[in-house]
């Protein structure tokens, strides 16, 4: 218990600055003292005049709008644990999320990164939702000089969709995601013990994510080669095709026993649906994007299980929040119990965003935009998607890779579809919960 504090009586009752008190200290300085005692203690902190401003750009709607379906609630959690503001350059900012819909669009996503630089006047802008939202919104802050952080891409097909240079690299964007080499790593450890022929089937549309894939040089084909498999590449397809006839056609010809690619989910349930009505068989069905979230795999019902997956992040990753000290399964686990779904995986890189941003505006000297670009730059941090940090995890000084697993959808108790971690060769902190198996 606090003792209430007294005040000193001086040796005298005339009011002169110069007598000491019982304390032996000046009365001028002892008053001195008190009015500053009292002050602080009514405006115990000082708040700057105007707030702190974050925007986040991510698909709500349009055909990726799952990528961003937990992001309303994160930026909720994010409100609550920001609501006592921000610390900036000595001053407490109270602090707005402003939360823009890209709408699957490239050019929308563009436009409303425009709009939140120009019109609200963000300090730093947060985005992801795979490389149609990521690429553009980063390419309108690099333009406009204003700090950004995104993710959600492979940070191959963001920098490609930029044209970037990995050497040179931007001076205001920064990205935080896996790369190809991961994805590939990934895959190829879990299929490398499994009774198949090895010959692969590709499925690759005609897209910045698809031509990196493809890539003869920096692509698949260079480490399936390198392993002993070998891939049956139709050639690219467009986004939203209503038929893959040529494509079965030639992984039937080659018996392809595996068949891997990038897909919107869309097409991937085109795809399965006519591979299963044309009997073509695979043992093994890896795709990246398609198969990342729930809600996929609700739709394709029974054609879901067994399909395998790129883990980004889930409650068995062995992270935690700098921000709220939740572990990865304390965060899915209050995800399902505020919204009643399945956890998805953005969760995860949604939050992380957010930690990243908190660190560097804590540790920036202002609000100026090259301050907090600086402080960004320097990021060295555990978040709960695991350690972020430029210059020194990635092939470019803009990138910071993040861990990567291998995980196959199996019949759940409670949800229709459980995803398990089935190999974690690249990342063995990362604990499996199942075994890879091949397809009934």
């Amino acid at each position: 218990m606090n003792t209430p504090l007294r005040c000193q009586s001086t040796l005298i009752d005339e009011p002169s600055t110069h007598v000491k008190t019982h304390t032996g200290v000046p009365r001028r300085q002892l008053l001195q003292g008190a009015a500053a005692f009292v002050a602080g203690a009514a405006t115990p902190l000082l708040w700057a005049a105007n707030p702190l401003k974050i925007g986040y750009v991510s698909p709500q709607s349009g055909p990726l709008a799952s990528f961003g379906e937990a992001d309303k609630w994160v930026i909720v959690q994010m409100r609550k644990a920001l609501a006592g503001g921000l610390m900036v350059g000595g001053q407490r900012h109270a602090v707005e999320i402003v939360l823009k819909d890209s709408e699957s669009k490239p050019a929308r996503a563009s436009e409303v990164a425009l709009e939140l630089i120009a019109r609200d006047r963000v300090t730093l802008v947060l985005t992801a939702g795979t490389t149609e939202t990521a690429g553009p919104v980063s390419q309108a802050c690099e333009a406009a000089g204003v700090p950004c952080i995104s993710s959600i891409a492979p940070w191959q097909a963001l920098l490609s969709s930029r044209k970037g240079d990995p050497a040179k690299g931007f001076d205001w964007t920064y990205h935080m995601f896996w790369g190809m080499e991961d994805l590939f790593a990934s895959f190829i450890f879990g299929w490398l013990n499994a009774p198949t022929n090895r010959r692969v089937g590709g499925l690759f549309p005609d897209d910045g994510v698809g031509r990196a894939w493809s890539d003869k040089r920096n692509g698949f084909p260079q480490p399936l080669a390198g392993v002993g498999f070998t891939l049956t590449n139709p050639g690219p397809y467009a986004n939203g095709t209503l038929e893959f006839n040529a494509q079965i056609a030639a992984m039937k010809r080659d018996a392809c026993d595996i068949v891997t690619g990038v897909m919107l989910p869309s097409d991937a349930h085109t795809f399965l649906t006519q591979a299963r009505q044309q009997r073509f068989k695979p043992k093994i069905v890896s795709l990246g994007k398609a198969l990342l979230l729930p809600a996929t795999l609700e739709e394709l019902g029974d054609l879901g299980d067994g399909l395998s997956t790129e883990v980004w992040w889930s409650p068995s990753h062995p992270f935690a929040s700098s921000l709220t000290g939740q572990t990865a399964r304390d965060l899915t686990s209050a995800y399902e119990a505020d919204t009643q779904r399945q956890w998805t995986q953005p969760i995860g890189f949604a939050h992380a965003l957010f930690e990243v941003a908190v660190d560097a505006l804590k540790r920036t000297r202002s609000t100026a935009p090259a301050h907090v670009r600086d402080a960004v730059a320097a990021t060295r941090m555990d978040s709960i998607v695991g350690p972020v940090q430029w210059n020194g995890t990635g092939r470019s000084r803009n990138i910071s890779r993040t861990p990567l697993v291998l995980g196959q959808w199996v019949k759940g108790k409670r949800n229709r579809y459980d995803l398990r971690i089935v190999c974690n060769v690249a990342h063995q902190k990362i604990p499996v919960d199942g075994q890879l198996r091949l397809l009934a």
